[in-house]
């Protein structure tokens, strides 16, 4: 790293920078990584200069962070999921909520997956991002490869089916259950609603397969959650985004 580098020398590489990074997405702040590298330090007599909470941040954010994620290797015929979850931008409760009437708002996640649990893409954004929109969005980078999606009820929306009409998509939403039979602009649907009446939830859901939506979403976001909480430490918009993503 410090080869060619103009100006003062690294004292710290990457790959510990990285280490730290991983131990903080586990609910260490950032005081409590340096106390542990002073640990280190101290307790095993290694003695080496010990990183200060603030660059340590500093480097955390800095890091050119990629994942591996699903798109050209995405098998045709593929079966997919859409679904959106929401992530706290803090670990305050409800008490202070209420109390002091303070409230930051919270960031949404709308991501679309296949029923082996990898990830097609992601979009991050704010409680106003509008799920079905960010749906349709990744729904039209990556049809080609897709030929039955998932969803709950939140995708039962004429926009949708017909989108999923227009890319030759089967569109296996549940149905509100106060759905209407009139076709109001799309027989696409209709049709889907009609079978859907007919059969009922139970018999329609094995029909169909419906379990596979959780193979999709349901199963990756409970992972996430339960391995990095339910809310972020960052504080900036951005950091919070890239964190999430």
């Amino acid at each position: 790293m410090n080869a060619g580098k103009i100006g003062q020398p690294y004292l710290y590489p990457n790959s510990m920078i990285e280490t730290l990074a991983i131990l903080h997405c586990k609910s260490f702040d950032y005081r409590a990584l340096e106390g542990l590298m002073l640990g280190l330090s101290k307790g095993y007599k290694l003695e080496f200069p010990v990183i200060d909470y603030s660059t340590i941040c500093r480097r955390v954010n800095a890091l050119n962070i990629t994942f591996p994620v699903e798109n050209e290797n995405i098998a045709f015929n593929d079966i997919v999921g859409c679904d959106g979850t929401g992530i706290n931008v803090s670990n305050r409760g409800e008490w202070m909520r209420q109390k002091w009437k303070i409230r930051r708002g919270w960031i949404k996640v709308t991501m679309l997956a296949n029923k082996k649990g990898k990830i097609i893409d992601v979009i991050v954004g704010t409680e106003t991002m509008k799920e079905n929109f960010a749906f349709r969005k990744m729904l039209k980078i990556h049809h080609n490869s897709i030929n039955t999606v998932y969803g709950d009820s939140a995708y039962d929306t004429k926009e949708n089916f017909e989108l999923c009409r227009q890319l030759k998509i089967n569109p296996l939403f549940k149905i509100r259950e106060n759905a209407s039979n009139n076709a109001n602009g799309s027989m696409f649907r209709k049709s889907f609603v009609e079978e859907y009446k007919n059969l009922g939830y139970e018999k329609w859901s094995k029909k169909n397969k419906y379990g596979n939506r959780w193979l999709c979403t349901e199963v990756i976001f409970s992972a996430v959650k339960r391995i990095n909480g339910e809310y972020v430490r960052a504080t900036k918009k951005e950091n919070c985004y890239m964190k999430l993503k």
